[in-house]
């Protein structure tokens, strides 16, 4: 199953882009991504997935690519202690030291811990609580930290390895509300003020300690 979201200028995609979006008589999407579902949660052409296809009190795995700190010493990059701050230490305080590759390797191993690029890499964080949900703005709001910076596009799937909780039926395949019925819901939560589906079950309150 193929997700877009954002809008892209022409001039920014491919042909065969472009020939993919024409075929189906959609527009132009800035992001896609790709998610692995069963043959019964296939969705038609076109459908819209809004807030409302989470529920809070589920389980939710976010993934996203972290923030970019350029190139970092082993000290900021891995955590090491570092070595004395005197006692003959000339000009090696924050070096890594001795990497271990005298004759016998005579290498260094794949994997060492070395200074190097840090961030900018695809980061999944798993078996985060849906607290409450905007439906109005769609918004989905998350018990935990979220990979990237702000602004940054992050992609939310169901918990891998969180059960299902009991009590809480999810949207299948996903919240098939109208046009109509979202345009009215919005109208409704700016009227009222009234925005977020918060969790009903007080044992699946974040604000209390997750075991």
């Amino acid at each position: 199953l193929v997700v877009g979201s954002g809008l892209a200028k022409p001039s920014r995609l491919s042909w065969s882009q472009k020939g993919q979006f024409a075929k189906y008589d959609l527009p132009y999407k800035r992001h896609l991504a790709q998610f692995s579902v069963s043959p019964e949660n296939f969705l038609p052409v076109g459908t819209r997935i809004t807030a409302k296809h989470f529920v809070p009190g589920q389980y939710v795995d976010v993934q996203g690519t972290t923030i970019g700190k350029g190139f970092a010493g082993g000290m900021k990059r891995h955590g090491f202690k570092g070595q004395g701050a005197s006692h003959g230490n000339s000009k090696a305080h924050r070096i890594v030291g001795g990497m271990g590759g005298s004759q016998d390797p005579g290498r260094i191993f794949k994997g060492k811990k070395m200074p190097g690029r840090m961030g900018n890499t695809k980061m999944t964080v798993q078996n985060l609580l849906v607290y409450q949900i905007d439906a109005s703005r769609d918004l989905v709001f998350v018990k935990g930290h979220v990979p990237g910076k702000r602004g940054s596009m992050v992609r939310i799937r169901d918990a891998k390895k969180k059960p299902h909780v009991e009590g809480i039926e999810l949207p299948f395949p996903t919240d098939l509300s109208t046009e109509e019925e979202l345009l009215a819901e919005k109208e409704r939560a700016e009227t009222t003020g009234e925005r977020y589906l918060v969790m009903e079950a007080p044992s699946q309150n974040p604000l209390e300690t997750l075991t």
